[in-house]
This record gives C-alpha cells, sequence and structure tokens, in this order.
C-alpha cells in the first residue's frame, strides 16, 4: 500500500480515493505553499507525491527523494518540473490536461470583456459613491463584436477561446509553433507570423506554453508593434511576457489595456503593475470553478494511482520512462 503525499489541500472526493487506495495520505496542513526545505522534508520517503505548479522538482528535489515514483502536477503546465533530469531517474511526470479548457477559455473571455469594457475601473467608480447619473463620455471602451483576436498558441485552450469568438463575428487570427488548428481553419481563422498577428489583432490573447522559445517571448519590441488600441489578455504562464515591458507600455499609452491571470515573478507584481487603471488582474484563477478543480484533481490522483499500481497513467508526460 503506497505512501503518499499532497502538497495542498484539494478537492476532497480526489482525497477519499486516495485514502482508500493508499496506505498513508498526508495533506500539507498550512494554507500557503510549502517552502522548498520544507517540500523536502514532506517527500522523503513518499512512493508518489500530488504537487502544484509552485513546487519546483528539479534534480537535487529527485535525488533528495529518491523513492518517489511518480510526481502527479495539479496543472495542465509542467515548467516547475526538470523532465529531462525525472526521465533521467525513471520518474513518471503525470498532468492534468483537457479538464480546464474550457473554464480557462472562459476566464480569457472573462478578463477580454473586463479590460475592454473597463468593468474594474467602473465597478470602483461606482462603489466610491461618485456616479451621478450617465454621461455620453464616460467610462468608453473598446468594441469586441466585429474585431479582431489574436490567438498565441492554437492548443487546446487556445482553439477554445477561438472558437468562441465566432459569437462575437469576430476576425480570428493565430500563431502556432507545429501545425495548423483545423477546428479554427474550419471557423475561417488564419494561421499567420507572430509579427502579423500583433499588428493587426485588436485583442491578442496568449495560450502558449512556457519554454525557453516563449519565455519574454513578448516584449518591448512585441508590444511596440501592437495598435495603441489594442489589449494583451493572459491566462497562459506569466514570463511569456515581459512584466516590466508591459507596465512600461500600459503607462505610456504603447496598448491600451491588458488583462492577466498569471504574473512573471507569481505571486509577486512587477512595480507600478498594481496601480494601473487600464489593467485588469486575477490572483491566477484560469481552472477556478468546483467542477474543473474536482476533475483535475481526482485525475491527478488517478494518474498517481495508475503508476503505483504498475498500470499506465492517463496524462504521461514523459512516457518513455514507462516503456
Amino acid at each position: 500500500m503506497p505512501n503518499i503525499y499532497v502538497t495542498r489541500e484539494i478537492p476532497q472526493p480526489a482525497l477519499e480515493f486516495l485514502q482508500e487506495e493508499a496506505e498513508v495520505v498526508d495533506v500539507n496542513p498550512h494554507d500557503r505553499i510549502l517552502e522548498h526545505e520544507e517540500f523536502l522534508e514532506s517527500i522523503a520517503g513518499r512512493d508518489g507525491v500530488l504537487c502544484t505548479l509552485n513546487n519546483k522538482v528539479d534534480a537535487a528535489t529527485l535525488d533528495a527523494a529518491p523513492s518517489v515514483k511518480v510526481f502527479a502536477n495539479f496543472a495542465v503546465g509542467f515548467n516547475n518540473f526538470d523532465v529531462t533530469a525525472a526521465t533521467e531517474r525513471g520518474v513518471v511526470i503525470t498532468n492534468t490536461p483537457g479538464v480546464l479548457t474550457d473554464a480557462t477559455a472562459d476566464l480569457s473571455w472573462a478578463l477580454l470583456f473586463a479590460t475592454a469594457r473597463r468593468v474594474v475601473e467602473a465597478d470602483e467608480f461606482l462603489r466610491a459613491g461618485r456616479f451621478k447619473g450617465w454621461a455620453p463620455m464616460m467610462y468608453l471602451g473598446a468594441d469586441i463584436t466585429g474585431s479582431t483576436l489574436g490567438i498565441i498558441g492554437a492548443g487546446r485552450i487556445g482553439t477554445a477561446m477561438g472558437l468562441r469568438a465566432s459569437a462575437f463575428r469576430m476576425n480570428v487570427l493565430y500563431c502556432n509553433s507545429s501545425s495548423n488548428s483545423p477546428e479554427l481553419d474550419g471557423k475561417g481563422a488564419r494561421r499567420v507570423e507572430l509579427d502579423e498577428l500583433l499588428s493587426e489583432s485588436d485583442f491578442v490573447s496568449i495560450h502558449a506554453p512556457l519554454n525557453e522559445k516563449t519565455h519574454h517571448l513578448i516584449g518591448r519590441d512585441e508590444l511596440a508593434r501592437m495598435k495603441s488600441s489594442a489589449h494583451l489578455i493572459n491566462t497562459a504562464r506569466g514570463p511569456i511576457v515581459d512584466e516590466a515591458a508591459l507596465v512600461e507600455a500600459l503607462q505610456n499609452g504603447t496598448i491600451a489595456g491588458a488583462g492577466l491571470d498569471v504574473f512573471e515573478d507569481e505571486p509577486a507584481l512587477k512595480p507600478g503593475l498594481a496601480e494601473l487603471k487600464n489593467v485588469a488582474i486575477l490572483p491566477h484563477i484560469g481552472s477556478a470553478t468546483t467542477g474543473t478543480r474536482t476533475k483535475m484533481a481526482l485525475m491527478a490522483a488517478g494518474n498517481i494511482m495508475a503508476v503505483l499500481n504498475g498500470e499506465r497513467p492517463e496524462n504521461p508526460v514523459n512516457p518513455e520512462v514507462l516503456k
């Protein structure tokens, strides 16, 4: 019977599943991210670890916990892992793709609407008691219907974002590292290079994975290529955007606004970002619905038990370990 550690509280159905299947299931008792030393102490001697994107698992971590056979990431992204080091040590890494697609795409649209229609600004204005009646020029925002949406990364979430755009009669452009998206193409979308996407789009939404090629993919030069009336949406990973350059662009009017659910040095924000009125910021809640987080937790738990039972997990990041 396996010994499992869970690095943050997760929905109860997944904990109950693990408790039925494992001899020991310990959960981080603190409502916070574990310090790295605490993380190392907690996973020592375990067979499996259900972790979050906040837990860095590098070669040193793997060597400090040689008994761990599987790390199940409670996220679709896995940039918190040294996958090569895990593969070399025969440790399986899994993630939770698919189940969070719609929730994250929905939140991307929420941010797009919030920044385009200045929802946060207007809400604060009203709550402060400053609303004295309707006015023709009060909180003018950007038109969404009939505008151009540019999608960076046409995977599951990017595709879902683009498909929703048809309801607003938007022109959709997308750039992708590997291939065309048949689903988006079928809706009249057009695959273009990044420069064209940036210069032509009224809204740019990022859905690419974080890796060496996408780190600071959007920096000062890229922001300068965007329309001064454009808005940038990021629900992928913070370091894809040079956050300091974004703050400067928002301050100077290089672009009109931004909607962010992720940040470069999360949970810290770059100086000046929180004070800006033309940005809507959220605390990384892209997949935060009860249904989605429960599905993610059950998937991660199922991945752990599959590996520990000698079966193939549903979502291996490094399937070559299983051969």
